[in-house]
């Protein structure tokens, strides 16, 4: 008779832990669905998508489209490829965070009323980058960036001879590395701390010099901080220099007293965009 109440409370007392222990489970379950929906959603004009390979592997990408395409006109595309805060799969990070100058500084109104254009932002995976002179052959993230922008221009009215690459710290050393190994697709570039140099021994520590003569004549505008620690500024200055060296009017603004930072100054540059938007390729 006296063990009765007690296994009550013990029953009661079991089935609160556990009601409380399906309740956070129902809460953690449901912001996990609210996250992934959240990263799927629209963010300040960029729509969310997925790009499968040729060889079965799946990219995130953001895709701003000029808020009054016309299918009749042609438009011009940038990619930007993102620093290393923004590696993942959440489609979120290549176009927030530090990453926010580099992908939002074309999509602005006065930006678009100008420049109508639209902005490809692919996500690398963690761990990969968009490569550099270390490897010998384009990196698979970068194949996958090449893929979709290939298909884009099958879905969209892209002016082909209007594409531009840009990127910042592992992105800028991505830019080097994709118009190098395809010096022929993009009609400029903008890489921000990065450079044709890496040390990183045993690794190939620079591009040759016929590498670097395939862009010699692409309009190049290289941005960096005279204060990066990541990236020193050693590296663009001697890959802007070799480049001069073989004629190249490559144009390279360096900041005093900024570090890595270097995008929070670069792409409010004066002149930038009329710039980039004034090159083309002859094709």
């Amino acid at each position: 008779m006296i063990s009765r109440p007690c296994s009550i409370r013990r029953f009661i007392t079991e089935m609160v832990l556990k009601f409380r222990l399906l309740s956070l489970l129902v809460l953690g379950i449901a912001a996990a669905i609210a996250l992934a929906a959240s990263s799927q959603q629209p963010v300040d004009g960029f729509i969310a998508r997925n790009y499968t390979d040729s060889k079965g592997a799946t990219m995130p990408y953001r895709l701003f489209i000029p808020r009054a395409y016309d299918a009749s006109q042609s438009y011009p595309l940038i990619v930007y490829l993102h620093g290393g805060v923004g590696n993942g799969s959440d489609n979120l990070k290549q176009i927030s965070e530090g990453n926010i100058n580099g992908s939002h500084v074309w999509t602005s109104k006065n930006a678009q009323s100008r420049h109508p254009v639209f902005v490809l932002a692919p996500q690398a995976p963690d761990g990969a980058t968009w490569g550099g002179p270390e490897a010998s052959e384009l990196s698979a993230a970068a194949q996958t960036m090449l893929e979709i922008t290939e298909s884009l221009q099958r879905e969209f009215n892209i002016d082909k001879a209007r594409l531009y690459l840009t990127g910042q710290s592992l992105g800028g050393f991505g830019t080097w590395d994709v118009i190098i190994r395809r010096p022929n697709l993009f009609a400029a570039a903008v890489p921000l701390c990065g450079s044709g140099i890496v040390n990183q021994s045993p690794f190939r520590r620079v591009y040759s010099s016929a590498e670097f003569e395939r862009v010699k004549n692409m309009p190049i505008w290289v941005f960096q901080g005279a204060d990066d620690r990541d990236v020193p500024a050693d590296g663009p200055r001697k890959t802007v220099a070799t480049l001069r060296e073989i004629g190249s009017k490559v144009r390279y603004t360096e900041y005093a007293g900024v570090g890595h930072r270097v995008w929070e100054h670069a792409y409010l540059e004066p002149g930038l965009i009329d710039w980039l938007f004034a090159q083309r390729t002859s094709r």
